[in-house]
């Protein structure tokens, strides 16, 4: 409960609240426009001047840090948690609260400042305490803290919708830009249903725009050449490790020769060499048959065949003549064997040389077949080196297929999965649904039972599990209609208050800004605000209401209530630059 609202501004209007419905009436002068009359009395005003106290970020554009205010200090008496409580803040330092009161109990408890004799903490644990006193929320750090849990901020401004947020749009939804899990999981959170399980169907939400997302880049792209179809890399990988296996075994097998590239060069030599032998036995060869041919021709000449030609021409040789003949023909004799002992001496010397060439040949092939055996069964360290960063480069290769395998897998089957767990979250909501049944007819008979107060013809709460998490539907006839639609925000708040006050959660009051009032008939307005006076009686709430006196119903009352009972002193009024509520003119 409010108690109320000062400030150390001599102009400002302190106001006093009292249980029950308080309504902050701003008269409207003559001929000023709905806009003026507005923004000179400081309805709006009053409701951001709540939110200020109750921890809402100061941005730059915060009327509370305008020249006119930023030097100003504001101030709430507040019951939290039994005890009244005076919290203080400016414009000029809008991350430090001043507490005076009783704090023993606060979870984040302040820290005393002697020289203002004051009780001293941050904007932060401010809302961390308020969230803990009145919503029950834990005290936690950035680490312990869930993604997408209830905040204090976004539970309040249940209690205290901003028209400059959007909040009088939806009733489900308090700012325009209010997502649809916050709205979810504060809803359930106050009516006493498990929020845990639209802040998993977020984070499966999330889930699914990144599944989503790779599943859309996987098909092109150049992400989709690096992944491509599992089908594909599955195919890929299989060959690449069975190169792998080969290389690991060449590997294993492999013994370094330290004297390979001596060994290799000898056997180079050798074989060089043995081709220059092969080449000489091949002219010696050639050297042999030209020999032999010519050993076979040498013969001594027939002196037999002169003497008989003689004997024919009837000459008679003399005993010299045939002396000499004979001493020719042992002449020749003797150079044709001359002739043959030479030629046998250089067949015999070119087949030694052949058969020495053949046995130097015999040798050192012998050599280089022993050459040969070492270098086939090693190899030199280079190359061994280069076959294990071959090997390692094939290993590597099959790893990074192998993640691709397993991510490309993934995409194709996460799909599934998720719709998996799309169905098991919406089981468990159904369950909660029917587990917290009794919670939730007691939401639907309140909200019938407000709107029916209203209209003659009662309207209905329906909540329902999706494949999206919890649905909550409210229907009024007539719901095209603006006003129709603002009722059914009304209708939502209040049964939105009883129902968490029976669950011990909220700041024990309501506020409405005259924004909601839009378009509704003056009946129903009249109608509103009794029944937020009875309810609000009856359930032990705090109902303030901002609203023009001009649209303040005359009549429509119900016999026994006097709305200008409820009225707050003093009235704002833009007739005067002093008759707002901080008593000052600003941009």
């Amino acid at each position: 409960m409010i108690r109320r609202f000062s400030s150390d501004l001599a102009s400002f209007k302190t106001l006093t609240f009292k249980p029950g419905l308080n309504i902050l009436l701003a008269d409207k002068s003559a001929g000023a426009s709905d806009r003026q009359s507005r923004n000179g009395a400081g309805k709006t005003s009053f409701v951001e001047l709540v939110h200020f106290l109750f921890g809402a970020e100061a941005r730059k554009e915060s009327i509370f840090r305008s020249p006119e205010l930023v030097d100003w200090t504001f101030d709430a008496a507040v019951d939290i948690a039994g005890q009244a409580v005076s919290a203080a803040r400016s414009g000029a330092r809008p991350s430090r609260i001043m507490i005076n009161g009783d704090v023993e109990g606060w979870q984040v408890p302040p820290q005393f400042n002697r020289e203002a004799g004051l009780y001293e903490l941050s904007n932060e644990n401010w809302k961390a305490n308020l969230g803990a006193l009145w919503f029950g929320l834990p005290v936690t750090t950035g680490d312990e803290a869930e993604r997408f849990q209830p905040s204090f901020r976004s539970l309040f401004s249940y209690f205290a919708r901003r028209q400059l947020d959007g909040g009088f749009q939806r009733p489900m939804q308090h700012a325009t830009v209010q997502p649809p899990w916050n709205q979810q999981v504060s809803i359930c959170y106050l009516l006493g249903l498990d929020w845990t399980i639209p802040g998993k169907f977020q984070e499966l939400r999330g889930q699914e725009k990144v599944a989503q997302e790779l599943r859309k880049a996987a098909k092109g792209g150049d992400l989709g050449r690096f992944f491509g179809r599992a089908a594909d890399l599955r195919t890929r990988l299989t060959v690449a490790e069975a190169r792998a296996t080969r290389m690991r075994q060449q590997l294993a097998n492999f013994e370094v020769v330290p004297e390979y590239k001596e060994l290799e060069r000898e056997a180079n030599e050798i074989t060089r060499e043995i081709d220059g032998l092969n080449v000489e036995n091949v002219v010696d060869g050639d050297l042999l048959q030209q020999l032999r041919a010519s050993l076979n021709d040498e013969a001594a000449p027939d002196l037999g065949d002169v003497t008989k030609l003689y004997a024919e021409a009837g000459v008679v040789l003399s005993d010299m003549v045939r002396r000499r003949f004979n001493e020719v023909e042992r002449f020749h004799r003797t150079i044709i064997e001359n002739r043959r002992a030479h030629l046998n001496a250089e067949i015999n010397s070119a087949e030694a040389r052949m058969a020495e060439r053949d046995q130097r040949t015999f040798e050192r092939d012998r050599r280089r077949r022993q050459i040969m055996t070492v270098l086939r069964s090693g190899g030199a360290l280079e190359h061994y080196t280069s076959l294990r960063e071959e090997g390692g480069r094939a290993e590597a290769e099959v790893e990074g297929l192998r993640q691709r395998l397993e991510t490309a897998e993934r995409i194709e089957s996460t799909k599934a999965e998720l719709d998996i767990e799309r169905a098991n979250l919406t089981k468990a909501l159904r369950d909660d649904i029917h587990e917290r049944s009794d919670i939730i007819r007691e939401a639907i008979l309140a909200f019938e039972a407000l709107s029916e107060s209203l209209y003659e013809k009662a309207g209905s709460l329906t909540i329902s599990e999706t494949g999206s998490g919890p649905q909550f539907d409210v229907h009024i006839d007539g719901q095209r209609s603006k006003g129709i639609t603002n009722m059914q925000i009304f209708c939502f708040d209040l049964m939105l208050t009883e129902i968490s006050l029976r669950q011990g959660r909220g700041p024990g009051f309501l506020l409405h800004d005259s924004h909601l009032f839009d378009g509704v008939d003056e009946r129903q307005v009249a109608k509103a605000l009794q029944l937020g006076a009875e309810r609000a009686e009856a359930a032990g709430f705090q109902y303030i209401v901002t609203m023009n006196s001009d649209a303040l119903p005359k009549e429509g009352f119900q016999r026994g209530f006097n709305v200008q009972d409820h009225v707050m002193d003093p009235k704002l009024t833009d007739a005067t630059d002093t008759g707002g509520l901080f008593g000052l003119r600003f941009n």
